[in-house]
């Protein structure tokens, strides 16, 4: 009986050490996605007021925690059952992050100066709708990006057994998450802390000088985040049609696989905003009609 009991002991630790191995190699590989996830979602998470930006962004991460305990379970059944259906669906997910990067882009360049009455319309739907509206926005793109994070995870272990599949894209899954969004929450505060530090030291000496730096750099900060936020977008985009399209991978065999990838991001980002447009028209002139 004891010798039963302890030999579960020892598979349990043998399964940990297994999973404890996997996730190492798992996350290293999803490194470079989850950089993209933290500058995509630092920039969702910002600009709100201070007294809503933790509320925010507990909102952000309990979605982001509800996406993961939904993509885990299917990724793995499709995967066993259906493993085409994954690339299709990272496929349509590669252009939602492709037209949320490139619909940046034409907002930023060709946006235009809005007087009376559409400015005073549009603060009445920041007022009431901006903060919900911004939130659903960030849980899709974090929906899209957890997705290409439990394939990589998932792939790296796919020669293991089911029970050290779960556990290790588990693990990885809830470290993204974490990892992700404690980071977020340090940076949506510095200012708080710059604004603390100041007035411990009564405005003298290190103390209040580094918290004057805190609070001048974090819409430094949040300006840079914008940038490599759109720029990730169109990168993660780009990689996924590079990853799981066989034509689009021995494309330009000569170019740098980064620049491969970000030209890719805005065709298909172009592509996107183009269909978008298009039926959004039509969708208004059959309505009108």
């Amino acid at each position: 009986m004891a010798s039963g009991f302890f030999a579960i002991l020892d598979d349990i630790g043998a399964l940990m050490d297994d999973v404890a191995s996997a996730s190492k190699i798992a996350t290293q590989k999803t490194a470079g996605i989850l950089g993209d996830d933290l500058a995509v979602n630092a920039e969702k998470a910002t600009g709100f007021l201070a007294s809503r930006e933790l509320p925010v962004l507990w909102s952000i991460t309990k979605g982001s925690l509800l996406n993961k305990v939904i993509i885990i379970p299917i990724a793995l059944a499709l995967n066993a059952y259906l493993p085409q259906a994954i690339t299709v669906i990272l496929i349509l997910g590669g252009f939602y992050l492709a037209f949320e990067g490139m619909e940046k882009i034409i907002e930023f360049f060709f946006h235009r100066e809005k007087k009376g009455h559409e400015v005073i319309e549009e603060k009445k739907e920041e007022g009431a709708d901006a903060e919900k509206t911004k939130i659903r926005s960030a849980i899709i793109t974090d929906f899209i990006l957890s997705v290409e994070i439990v394939i990589i995870a998932m792939s790296s272990v796919l020669h293991e057994d089911m029970a050290t599949q779960i556990l290790t894209v588990s693990v990885v899954a809830l470290l993204a998450t974490v990892g992700v969004y404690g980071i977020v929450a340090l940076i949506v505060r510095m200012d708080d802390a710059g604004y603390n530090l100041i007035k411990r030291a009564n405005n003298k000496g290190f103390w209040a000088g580094l918290g004057n730096v805190l609070v001048k750099a974090l819409p430094i900060v949040i300006k840079f985040l914008a940038v490599v936020g759109t720029l990730a977008l169109l990168l993660v985009s780009g990689g996924i049609f590079d990853h799981n399209l066989e034509f689009v991978h021995h494309l330009v065999p000569g170019w740098p696989e980064m620049l491969k990838q970000f030209c890719l991001g805005i065709v298909a980002g172009l592509a996107a905003v183009a269909v978008f447009t298009v039926g959004k028209k039509v969708v208004g002139a059959v309505k009108g009609s």
